[in-house]
């Protein structure tokens, strides 16, 4: 088997591959799935990259792309996990043809995210529930606490600033800002909230191709 990293480094990680090296790409049909605790993540890892046949070199994609075949991805983190697909024929239209979604019409829940792709452009942004519990939890603490406080909450606030995460925290800041006005406090500063995404590294070592090279040396 190629070497295949698919298995994400943390929630930022996943979120990062499937944006920025996914969607970009092309990869609008995707199958979501949840390993079931009482399954090894990697036996499932190694089944479904067998079955089909994903662990290719990007030369045999290059190949399969010019030929009409779909090229298919997999990423997972945790027990959660993407199957991911561009344009084309491949065996996974046939075989989750149930299942299969349009990320262009149903966007990619995970974490607090929402990650969809509008007008042929990559949306990641908080998620509808988790935009109302952030701006609900703030909101609360707006004449609790002092503006220091509130600075130091918004600037620890572990999501990444893509453009409409970053528009979705100005809005919260405003209406606490609203809030404290009214009351007659001290404001809280906008550039408390970070502006710059952190790059970080993506994915883990194939764990699974160390498994195989120990299967195969014992």
């Amino acid at each position: 088997m190629t070497e295949y990293r698919y298995e994400a480094a943390g929630v930022a990680g996943f979120v990062q591959q499937l944006a920025v090296s996914y969607l970009t790409n092309g990869y609008y049909f995707y199958v979501p799935g949840r390993i079931p605790e009482r399954k090894d993540p990697y036996a499932v890892d190694r089944k479904l990259l067998d079955r089909y046949d994903i662990a290719v070199s990007k030369w045999t994609r290059a190949r399969r792309k010019k030929d009409g075949s779909a090229s298919v991805q997999y990423l997972r983190h945790g027990r959660f996990f993407l199957l991911l697909a561009t344009h084309g024929e491949h065996r996974l239209f046939e075989e989750e043809a149930s299942v299969i979604r349009d990320v262009r019409r149903q966007p990619i829940r995970f974490a607090p995210y929402s990650i969809g792709v509008y007008d042929e452009r990559v949306s990641v942004r908080l998620s509808l529930d988790s935009f109302r519990a952030l701006r609900g939890e703030l909101l609360r603490l707006a004449l609790r606490r002092d503006a220091v406080a509130l600075e130091r909450m918004f600037r620890e606030l572990p999501f990444e600033p893509y453009g409409p995460v970053l528009r979705q925290l100005y809005t919260v800041l405003r209406a606490v800002n609203r809030r404290r006005r009214t009351a007659g406090l001290e404001l809280v500063d906008w550039r408390c909230v970070r502006s710059r995404r952190r790059v970080v590294q993506a994915l883990l070592p194939s764990a699974l191709s160390e498994r195989l090279d120990d299967s195969h040396a014992a």
